[in-house]
């Protein structure tokens, strides 16, 4: 009887291992491209807000399509929900590795974020369901151990792929990889799910995708055509009217697209904020540091990639010490010590020079890392173990679409910083420069001083993208201070069970 019991109670690691692999292979796609972003800015001859779509546009179509996750979940099985995600993703990877102009690279980029969507929240709650809570937190560390694998490989694969081959051969790469992983669900994924009477509201999908896509929209196209232009306050003013539509609308359904009421638990609601900041400053580092080393400093991208390399490898080794830390300690004083070092690296990031050593980059950016995996996983967890069981699936759709929106917006915003102050910088440095020449310049001599104020007017932009960056890791160093540990809340939506009842009846006489 008791050996049956285990068996019942045994985590599904076959599952698991192969949703796992399916996630891995979406995450190193995503690491991959970040190495990638100057070569295809030089090849096809666009601006650094423009390339900077096939980040955002990424995160956006994952923001677009999270919500729905928790629906999907409840209404198919988990073999459905992982072939149609696996096929998806490798639909969009042969897209772009055959793209050669940007908006069919960008198309492709948005199909495989439809698929890798779906990938993360559904690992995720099976993850929930399968480890109880005081073992979820080593369970959660092994699972961070293997998606850190991908941003540990990821830089140095791609930097050594477009060294030795065009930047189309990191689709061309995870194409056949992508492929068989779709055969090994296909063959080894059984389960089954009873039918369930769930419906999509439709009006809920609209107001979402106007509400994230408007502000994401807005934030994105700042950098370009400035916060003044119609195009930018009218595009966020819509999307903020829509988004708080949809709030509203998810709080008087019954079945609500993106359960909002799971925000009266107050260590979910203060995880998800601290969540949501540290991803907006995360990205920062993701996005500007590859710009900075390729474009300015003109470092090869495998030097790139190495330089990532063993930043990538620390927060891979971390994540299940962190999360056995996390067992034993909590989540509180684990995030301030993480916060804490992100704090202070992101500070010595905003004072980039144009001859700052190799060694020191690598010093600083694996210094950053480790304080980054200090912070997501144990604060998460801590939050979704305050939530009774039925609330995972909303737990996970809402801890994955504020992570993916707010990420996008995060670099959205800092590419802004980054565009706008270069422009500033740019005019202030070409005056001072032509106030110190003596003669009229050559052209010859006037095109390198183009050259150099470019060059620099960027470094200072850069540098302002990560004093913004500061601030931001400042808000959740902040906020991780009410961090207390949660224990699994009643659910009000179930009844006390008999034996429960019967006690309560005794104590009282």
């Amino acid at each position: 009887m008791e050996h049956s019991k285990k068996e019942t109670n045994r985590p599904p690691y076959g599952i698991i291992a192969v949703l796992m692999i399916g996630a891995f292979i979406a995450f190193l796609n995503n690491t991959l491209l970040n190495i990638a972003l100057p070569t295809i800015m030089k090849d096809l001859e666009i601006e650094a807000s423009t390339v900077q779509w096939l980040t955002t546009g990424f995160m956006l179509v994952n923001g677009i399509l999270i919500p729905i996750s928790a629906f999907l979940i409840q209404k198919f099985s988990v073999r459905q929900l992982f072939l149609a995600a696996m096929g998806l993703f490798t639909i969009g990877t042969i897209l772009a590795g055959f793209a050669h102009v940007f908006p069919l690279l960008l198309a492709g980029r948005m199909i495989q974020a439809s698929g890798s969507a779906i990938m993360m929240p559904l690992l995720m709650n099976v993850m929930l369901t399968s480890f109880p809570v005081e073992k979820r937190g080593a369970a959660m560390g092994v699972f961070g151990l293997v998606l850190m694998f991908a941003p540990a490989i990821g830089p140095t694969l791609s930097g050594w792929i477009i060294e030795h081959y065009d930047w189309r051969m990191l689709f061309h790469f995870v194409t056949p990889i992508a492929i068989i992983v779709v055969l090994i669900g296909f063959f080894l994924l059984k389960d089954k799910k009873d039918k369930v009477d769930i419906r999509l509201d439709f009006l809920s999908v609209l107001l979402s995708s106007i509400g994230f896509g408007g502000i994401l929209y807005g934030f994105s196209s700042a950098g370009k055509e400035g916060w003044d232009s119609p195009q930018v306050y009218g595009t966020l003013t819509v999307g903020v009217i829509s988004l708080v539509t949809f709030i509203i609308r998810q709080l008087r359904l019954e079945k609500p697209l993106l359960n909002f009421r799971i925000y009266k638990y107050p260590m979910f609601a203060l995880s998800s904020a601290i969540s949501m900041v540290v991803t907006m400053a995360m990205f920062s580092g993701m996005l500007l540091l590859p710009i900075y080393v390729q474009t300015i400093r003109g470092i090869s991208p495998m030097d790139a990639g190495l330089m990532l390399l063993p930043g990538a490898i620390l927060m891979a080794i971390m994540m299940p010490i962190t999360g056995k830390l996390f067992d034993k300690f909590g989540g509180r004083v684990i995030a301030i010590v993480g916060l804490t070092i992100t704090v202070v690296t992101s500070y010595l990031f905003s004072q980039l020079t144009l001859d700052i050593s190799y060694t020191h980059l690598i010093v600083l950016y694996t210094l950053r890392m480790f304080g980054m995996s200090m912070v997501n996983m144990p604060v998460t967890t801590n939050g979704l173990n305050q939530l009774p069981a039925r609330f995972y699936p909303h737990g996970t759709a809402m801890n994955n679409t504020m992570s993916q929106v707010s990420g996008a917006i995060g670099t959205a915003l800092l590419v802004t910083v980054m565009s706008t102050r270069a422009k500033t910088h740019a005019t202030e440095i070409g005056e001072a420069a032509m106030k110190h020449l003596t003669s009229q310049p050559t052209p010859a001599v006037l095109a390198e001083m183009k050259q150099q104020v470019a060059m620099k007017a960027m470094l200072e932009g850069i540098n302002d993208a990560f004093f913004v960056s500061v601030f931001i890791a400042l808000l959740a160093l902040i906020l991780a201070l009410f961090i207390k540990r949660a224990k699994q809340a009643e659910d009000p939506g179930e009844a006390k069970p008999t034996s429960e009842k019967v006690s309560g009846k005794l104590a009282e006489n």
